[in-house]
């Protein structure tokens, strides 16, 4: 049953991302939904799903769109692997810090791509960081928060804990 909502997953964020947002972007921003949920996915579920998810979406963005092959398969499957790596050493989760790490991963992830595409031309950093890569971070951050807030029995691995506990008899 779980593979059938991740391949739903996978296949409905696309369509929804390059045209439902279309009507909900701010200033031209749309929220980045597959690096949102390949770090959700990192977080709530663990590290190697989290890379596998982000990896298939960032696949799937490369394939239906016209550019570079294989930049979204990297930049998202590293950002589900560190939300892996957030959720697993992070005991303590709350929406704030998942708004936060977002934020970051997503302001990192839009500098790369923002560098990336300029090719030999040198982006002046100031106007690319106030034109798209906060607006986007800002966006993502928000939504992702929001999405983590709304998902229920939030953290997935919360028996990891528990048996951390009862192994070292506390």
């Amino acid at each position: 049953m779980r593979q059938g909502w991740y391949v739903a997953l996978m296949l409905g964020l696309i369509p929804i991302q390059t045209t439902v947002l279309d009507y909900v972007n701010i200033a031209g921003v749309r929220p980045d939904l597959c690096l949102i949920a390949a770090f959700l996915a990192g977080f709530l579920i663990g590290e190697a799903p989290g890379a596998l998810t982000g990896m298939t979406l960032g696949f799937l963005q490369d394939l239906f769109s016209a550019g570079q092959l294989w930049i979204n398969v990297l930049i998202k499957g590293i950002i589900g692997l560190l939300g892996g790596v957030f959720g697993r050493h992070l005991a303590n989760a709350t929406a704030v810090s998942v708004v936060s790490m977002l934020f970051i991963l997503s302001a990192l992830s839009s500098s790369v791509f923002g560098v990336w595409f300029h090719g030999g031309n040198r982006p002046d950093i100031l106007t690319l960081m106030q034109a798209s890569i906060i607006p986007q971070a800002l966006y993502d951050a928000a939504l992702g928060g929001l999405l983590y807030w709304l998902v229920p029995h939030r953290r997935g691995r919360r028996d990891e804990f528990v048996d951390e506990i009862t192994l070292f008899g506390r």
